[in-house]
This record gives C-alpha cells, structure tokens and sequence, in this order.
C-alpha cells in the first residue's frame, strides 16, 4: 500500500490513548523485520533512519529509504517513513523526494534560544515540502549534553522538559510533536529506566501537540503502557532490536561455530527482532490502559 504519513498514524493514536510505535532501522533485515513484527500485530508502525544510521551508510541516504520505501509499499499495514534525529541542515534537506513524511529535527544540544531558532528554521523548511516535524525539548539521558559535554544523567535536575517552557517552544517553533524529557535514557541495555508519570501529565496538559517518547528501549512494559495512558502518542525504539537480533546471533554460533553462511543467522536476528517488534507494538496498542 502507499507511504503512510507519520502525522495521520500520530493523532489517530492520540485519539485512542495508544501509540505508534515507531523504530529505527540501520540494516535491510531491520527493515524486514519491524514490518513482519508489525503485520503480526495487524497495527500500523513507522520506519525511522537516523542520522547516526546515516553516517553508519557511508553518509548515503538513499539506500536505506528506498529499501524501507519498497518494504512499506508491499505491506499489509499502513508504514510511514521518518528521519530521526536530524543534526545536519544538509541530511534535512536530503527528505525532499526520498520518500520521508516526516524529520524529527535535533537541536536540543543547544541554548534554548539557538535551539529555538534552528527549530523554527527546520519547521518552516518543512511545512513548505509537507513534512510533518518532531523536536526535543530538555535533555533526554545518554545523549551529549547542551554544547556537545558529557551527557547529562536523566535525573540530575535541569534534565526535565519544564512543561511552561515547552509550551512558549512549541508556539514559537510551530513544530508537530515534541519529544519531551522524562526519566528515558537513550541506548540503554537494561529496561530499569523510571519515568515522571506526573510531569507527563502536566505535559500532556499542557501542550497542544501530541508527545513523543525517546529512549523507550530502556523502559519496562508497565512504565510503557502508564507513559501511554498518560499521553505517549509516539513511541521510539531502537537498541531493543539490536539487544535481540544480536543475542539471537551470539547463540546461533555458539551452537554452530562453524557456520559461515550469513543468512542462516542473519534470518535468525530478523526472526528475533520480529518477533520483539510484535511484542512492543502489542503493549502500545492497549487503549485507554
């Protein structure tokens, strides 16, 4: 079926107090993977190419999209295609005509003022090519900090979206959705990250955009399904894949060190991460829990 557009899947799980869970891909078996996991759960999801992801493909993009672009047009479920984490004005303008419907667009790293500016640049370059956009406000754990320092810990205070400043951000910048800040760490192994289930709610109260988790890999089921209820209407998730695919790999040649044809295992890793796709998309599609 055609593209779907990430804004429509966004609002009509906002509208039913569920999410769409939207995952990051590096790999042609990533790909294949998050759109059998989501035909599996028979909901709509969205492919997310991150710059990082960019950078991992010899700085090409087109690749990659045009990969996801035919994997989405041959599914049983409506897919979108989003670029994530976008630092780079030129990756930005790469969208154009690469099948993307969406950019979430990054300059959380700096002062609020630069940040706003770049932002409200990005938005007004993006509304005029019909993309719908993302930003970030406060200080997601596991990211560089404001000016590229260390990153700061998702607790430490300061971290946290403060819920009257995102409003005036999301006014001035005119984005679609904001990813907001908290308690979710980015690239965490481990799913023991706590969230701020009373600033989501005062977030969720007071912004007129639908909001965004980042870091959601990390996250435990329980905390998903409150951060939904609580009004999560997108879901990020990557280093889950990567956990499963490469654990599914490490004991398929354990067992069987002598084998030296990748799609054995490499269809193992796709198996695995299908499967972790379905069980994810599963949790965010509990309305109203």
């Amino acid at each position: 079926m055609p593209l779907a557009a990430t804004g429509d899947l966004v609002a009509r799980a906002a509208g039913t107090r569920s999410a769409v869970a939207a995952f990051n891909v590096i790999t042609l078996e990533h790909i294949e993977a998050v759109v059998a996991g989501a035909e599996a759960a028979g909901a709509p999801v969205i492919l997310q190419v991150s710059e990082n992801s960019v950078t991992f493909r010899n700085g090409r993009l087109l690749p990659l999209a045009r990969a996801a672009v035919a994997a989405a047009e041959a599914a049983g479920i409506p897919v979108a295609l989003h670029l994530d984490h976008v630092q780079s004005d030129d990756l930005l303008r790469q969208t154009s005509g690469a099948g993307f419907g969406s950019v979430m667009y990054d300059a959380a790293r700096l002062p609020y003022a630069e940040n706003l500016a770049a932002t409200r640049a990005a938005a007004d370059w993006a509304h005029a090519r019909g993309l719908w956009i993302e930003a970030e406000l406060g200080e997601v754990g596991g990211k560089a900090g404001q000016g590229g320092g260390a990153p700061l810990d998702a607790h430490a205070p300061g971290a946290r979206t403060d819920p009257e400043e995102a409003c005036a951000f999301v006014a001035d910048t005119g984005v679609d959705a904001l990813a907001v800040a908290v308690g979710s760490v980015h690239g965490m192994t481990s799913r023991t990250a706590a969230l701020d289930h009373g600033l989501l709610g005062r977030l969720a109260a007071a912004l007129p955009v639908p909001l965004v988790l980042h870091g959601s890999s990390g996250v435990p089921d329980g905390e998903l399904v409150a951060a939904v209820a609580g009004g999560i209407a997108k879901v990020n998730v990557g280093i889950a894949l990567n956990v499963a695919m490469t654990g599914a790999i490490r004991d398929f040649l354990a067992v069987r060190p002598e084998a030296v044809d990748s799609r054995t295992y490499l269809g193992i890793g796709r198996d695995a991460m299908a499967r972790e796709v379905t069980r994810i998309m599963r949790i965010l599609g509990r309305p109203g829990t």
